[in-house]
């Protein structure tokens, strides 16, 4: 079993969404989806406004997803321990992923001494899949 772990807000889960835990998936031939659903607190920080749901309610909700094996919350405060807690072989990044995470991943990885390779996924109807958009 192959592990892939993936970050997101996950305010609400729409097809781009859907695409994006497909693709993640076809990483590997035995996949085990772990999804990171972001703190409240961080939300707020990196986006400028609170998610429209709390970060117990998203969970609950990508717990019902077929696509998803297993949900956890990030952590409050950086990151890399929280990825290393779960393991992953691959770590699939969404289409707009940026920021400051993102930006130093592979270099925090490698620091600390994490063999994850980390992929980007391609954008889905992004000009109607996007969160912004559809709230």
């Amino acid at each position: 079993m192959t592990r892939i772990m993936v970050f997101g807000t996950f305010d609400m889960v729409h097809e781009g969404h859907v695409d994006f835990f497909r693709q993640a998936r076809a990483l590997a031939r035995n996949p085990c989806l772990i999804v990171s659903v972001a703190r409240d607190p961080i939300v707020a920080r990196i986006k400028g406004v609170k998610p429209r749901r709390s970060e117990s309610e998203r969970q609950a909700l990508l717990e019902r997803n077929m696509l998803v094996d297993e949900v956890i919350l990030g952590q409050e405060d950086g990151y890399i321990e929280h990825i290393e807690a779960a393991r992953p072989s691959i770590i699939a990044l969404g289409y707009d992923q940026v920021g400051e995470f993102v930006d130093r991943l592979e270099r925090d990885l490698t620091n600390a001494g994490m063999k994850v390779k980390v992929m980007r996924m391609k954008a889905f109807r992004q000009e109607t899949y996007k969160t912004s958009k559809l709230i």
